[in-house]
């Protein structure tokens, strides 16, 4: 059979390759590959030269050099038809590679896997493959460079029209394969910036930042609008390796900022008992635990029986049927959840908007960067507020210590304050919200927001401890908490005044403990 031209193949992912190979070989073109996809195509019958038959040179140092040779870069970078070039490549015996099919090593998968070990991370960082994309890609003019099997197709087609291919699709394929090659250095450059940053000396903040900030990342998808309907919008980045929808319309995008501060807020209680919350607006509107999920919504509800409607659902366990048919009563945007049992989901998938949502990944507090754009183009990077106090750590300060009971109403209320917006206000039991306050310019203002929360859902707050997320500033918040019923209080501290506060604690016989870590939200 006569050759028209050469295909090196070499895949990671052998999605389509088989049909593109053998349609280029029925094209008479002559298929080069390496390792285990050539033993595939030749396998089903394909004719197949080894890339180390077609250099001369083995495979060495266990596969991480095998296409860095002069003979497949050069036979992909000169220019055909410079009489300079065609005189080097033939003194040398380099044949011409006109066509590249290459993706590569799946490092962003192997980096995000929690139990990956830094050898198997550092063995997913392709250099060959980069390499021959950037090559071919760079002659353009006279070489094909395909590195997604979406494109596979086209490359087929054009090639069995013409027995070759359009300039105007090879610079399309070029423009791909830049785009690829950086996506995947960038990806390698914020893994090591983020273990650089791991190890750095905490005492350093500043060293352990990323010295550049990278986004790189593809569109997930188009959404229909922003938050509101005239704002343009669209999902970015590796948001389907965390989350499966299992049923319901698609997720706009209040949606996504509202289930993805459900899942932090969840996340504080991963391995605790069944345990739900209840948000709106990415604030927590109610958290529960129980015996079971039924009893935890029971508890979540009651906190506030209006502001659920039309909310955002977590769960740290899979959702049974009987947590389902309470959760059914009312309408809810999006439930998320671990999973979801049988019974439960077909009683759930009886709403057909009703959005189920399934975390592909074990609950814990991610311990990823938190960014936000604040406009004009800049943006804001910190570490994302996973810090755990717990309460062996705390400083009680006041001449009562708290209960057993208040002890463990404040662990629970510590977790759920941090999630909500500043300045935040929580009343809570040791297994429940009773009253939350969010996002008021003042404490004291939040703390009646609170009280008269709990009032309308008829909770007595007697008893209860007063979470804060920053300092009282003055006497007057805690006295107002103390006033709505609180026996307890537990905040971080510093406040100049924070004798004043404690003096008035003891005149009301109020046990406090301070924390020493603020939780800001804004």
């Amino acid at each position: 059979m006569s050759v028209i031209g050469r295909a090196l193949i070499s895949v990671y992912d052998k999605t389509g390759v088989m049909a593109l190979a053998k349609s280029l070989a029925a094209s008479e073109f002559e298929i080069i590959s390496t390792g285990g996809t050539a033993r595939m195509l030749r396998g089903e019958g394909v004719s197949v030269t080894e890339l180390s038959d077609h250099t001369g040179f083995p495979e060495i140092l266990d596969g991480r050099v095998k296409t860095l040779h002069p003979k497949v870069h050069g036979g992909l970078l000169y220019i055909r038809g410079n009489r300079e070039h065609e005189g080097a490549v033939s003194e040398h015996g380099i044949l011409p590679i006109d066509i590249v099919v290459v993706n590569l090593y799946p490092f962003e998968q192997a980096a995000a896997r929690t139990e990956a070990t830094e050898s198997e991370i550092i063995e997913n960082i392709d250099i060959g493959g980069p390499s021959m994309i950037r090559s071919a890609a760079k002659n353009f003019q006279h070489v094909t460079i395909v590195v997604d099997p979406m494109d596979y197709a086209e490359l087929s087609d054009q090639v069995h029209e013409g027995r070759g291919t359009s300039l105007e699709f090879r610079r399309r394929m070029a423009r791909k394969a830049f785009a690829r090659t950086a996506s995947y250095d960038r990806a390698i450059a914020n893994h090591f910036e983020r273990a650089v940053s791991q190890t750095a000396d905490l005492t350093a903040k500043e060293e352990s930042l990323p010295t550049e900030l990278r986004i790189d990342t593809p569109r997930v998808q188009p959404l229909r609008y922003g938050e509101n309907p005239h704002q343009r919008a669209g999902l970015y980045g590796q948001f389907s390796e965390h989350f499966e929808q299992l049923h319901g319309k698609a997720l706009s995008y209040n949606n996504i900022l509202d289930l993805t501060a459900a899942t932090h807020l969840i996340a504080e209680f991963s391995g605790d008992r069944p345990t739900l919350a209840i948000l709106k607006h990415t604030n927590p509107c109610g958290v529960g635990q129980g015996a079971n999920l039924r009893e935890a919504w029971d508890k979540a509800f009651a906190t506030d029986q209006q502001a659920p409607f039309g909310g955002i659902i977590a769960t740290n366990q899979p959702i049974d049927k009987e947590c389902a048919e309470a959760i059914s009563e009312i309408f809810s945007e999006v439930i998320i959840a671990p999973g979801f049992e049988e019974d439960a989901r077909q009683q759930l998938t009886k709403k057909k908007n009703l959005r189920l949502i399934r975390l592909k990944r074990e609950l814990g507090s991610s311990a990823d960067w938190d960014l936000r754009s604040v406009g004009f183009y800049s943006y804001l990077l910190q570490d994302r507020d996973t810090k755990r106090v717990a309460p062996d750590e705390w400083q009680s300060v006041t001449q009562r210590a708290p209960t057993e009971k208040e002890r463990r109403a404040m662990w629970f209320g510590w977790r759920v304050v941090k999630h909500i917006k500043s300045n935040a206000i929580l009343y809570a039991g040791p297994d429940r919200t009773l009253g939350i306050g969010a996002g008021q310019m003042s404490r004291v203002d939040a703390s009646r927001i609170a009280i008269m929360k709990a009032k309308d859902a008829v909770l007595p707050l007697e008893g209860s401890v007063v979470c804060s997320d920053a300092f009282f500033p003055f006497p007057d918040g805690l006295i107002s908490a103390i006033e709505g019923g609180a026996s307890a209080a537990i905040q971080p501290g510093g406040s100049v005044r924070d004798q004043e506060i404690i003096q008035a604690a003891d005149a009301r016989n109020l046990a406090m403990c301070f924390t020493g870590v603020r939780h800001f939200r804004h």
